[in-house]
């Protein structure tokens, strides 16, 4: 039998509506669930030390501002998302933090940046969603300088990222037959192909492309493990529209996919993902 595709998802609708909410809702969670990530590429700007950042598909800021903090005085950070409530929530930290990040709301697919302008762009997760990749990546190139860098991470594929699909995976016995997804479609793991990657960007202009395996040790509290359960992801989605008595027997379902990841009072999320590099 043939799999059914999902229709394409209004990715704007989506990330100005329940996701985006819920991401705002959650940030503390997040933030500190992939605190290893945002360290990671703020480091890297550490060491390139670019003048002028870009920070693609920056959510409520926390690699922004964190990279901006690598930065110091001098420093020029623009964060760009397609979402309204997070641009919001990115915009109140930095006021909060005295931090000098600027934070616009636009789809960088089609945003106006200004041409040749930054030397280095970066993206935690924020890369995987746009509705055009390559028209994408030819934008964000024309935004940079002469041998500006980009350097983004995304997710590697969903085999390889258990604990991302658990939730789902043991749900799917209590939910309505739902059609395969689109691997090519936007979403998380839409990334999960190097060869895919490698063609984006190399259509869009780049060069110097490189694309190596990066997996990090990430982890919650397990007192948050339900509250992840329950608001992040398809799933998370999917309870949003439940009754009571659905949601709690889905979460009573879908927690022992965690127990081998909880030890005492932290959960360990190993995530996989690709470390990609290249230049304009």
């Amino acid at each position: 039998m043939t799999d059914v595709k999902t229709a394409p998802i209004d990715q704007s609708a989506l990330w100005n509506g329940r996701a985006g909410e819920t991401w705002v809702a959650k940030q503390e969670m997040l933030d500190a669930l992939f605190a290893p990530v945002a360290d990671y590429l703020a480091n890297a700007v550490g060491e390139a030390s670019p003048h002028r950042l870009l920070d693609i598909g920056c959510g409520t800021g926390a690699t922004a501002l964190a990279a901006a903090a690598r930065l110091g005085v001098g420093g020029d950070v623009l964060g760009v998302d397609i979402s309204a409530p997070m641009i919001t929530r990115a915009r109140t930290r930095a006021a909060a933090e005295g931090l000098p990040v600027r934070f616009e709301e636009g789809d960088a697919e089609k945003y106006d940046f200004p041409a040749e302008t930054f030397d280095m762009a970066i993206s935690r997760f924020g890369v995987m969603f746009f509705s055009d990749g390559v028209a994408a990546f030819a934008n964000i190139r024309a935004a940079m300088a002469s041998k500006g860098v980009l350097h983004v991470v995304a997710w590697r594929s969903p085999r390889e990222n258990d604990f991302m699909t658990a939730a789902w995976r043991a749900a799917a016995p209590l939910l309505p037959a739902m059609p395969a997804p689109d691997p090519n479609a936007p979403g998380q793991f839409a990334f999960a192909s190097e060869e895919r990657v490698l063609g984006l960007l190399s259509d869009a202009g780049w060069s110097d492309i490189a694309i190596e395996p990066v997996d990090f040790a990430c982890s919650l509290q397990a007192s948050m493990l339900a509250d992840y359960v329950a608001n992040m992801g398809p799933l998370g989605l999917y309870l949003a529209h439940a009754d009571q008595a659905e949601r709690a027997a889905i979460i009573a379902k879908v927690l022992p996919a965690f127990d081998r990841y909880v030890d005492g009072d932290t959960v360990h999320v190993p995530a996989a993902c690709w470390s990609i590099r290249a230049r304009a």
